[in-house]
C-alpha cells in the first residue's frame, strides 16, 4: 500500500520516516519529498508497504500522532492525477 504522509517538520528525513512506520511492518520505500529549489523539505512523505493490513494499522496507529511537535496527517495515497499540459504554441510571448 502507498501511504501518503503530511504535515512533517521540515527536518524529518527519510531514515526517520522509515523507522516511524517499520514499527509497523516491512517498509520497501521511504520517500521525503523535497524542494528542487530550495532543497529542503516540502513538509510531506509516501511510504510504500507490501502488507495492506500493517499498512493500514499503521495509518490507523500514526494519523494525527503529534511528531516533533506537529500532528502527521497519514492516509491511503490516492493515485497521482496527470495535470493538463502548459502549452503555450512554443511561443514565449505572453499576451
Amino acid at each position: 500500500m502507498n501511504i501518503y504522509v503530511s504535515n512533517l517538520g521540515y527536518d524529518f528525513r527519510e531514515q526517520d520516516l522509515n523507522k516511524l512506520f517499520s514499527e509497523f511492518g516491512e517498509v520497501t520505500s521511504a520517500k521525503v519529498i523535497i524542494d528542487k529549489f530550495t532543497n529542503k523539505s516540502k513538509g510531506f512523505a509516501f511510504v510504500e508497504m507490501p502488507d495492506d493490513h500493517a499498512a493500514a494499522t499503521a495509518i490507523k496507529e500514526l494519523n494525527g500522532k503529534l511528531i516533533e511537535g506537529r500532528p502527521v496527517r497519514i492516509s491511503e495515497a490516492r493515485p497521482r492525477e496527470e495535470s493538463p499540459r502548459r502549452d503555450n504554441g512554443g511561443s514565449s510571448k505572453r499576451w
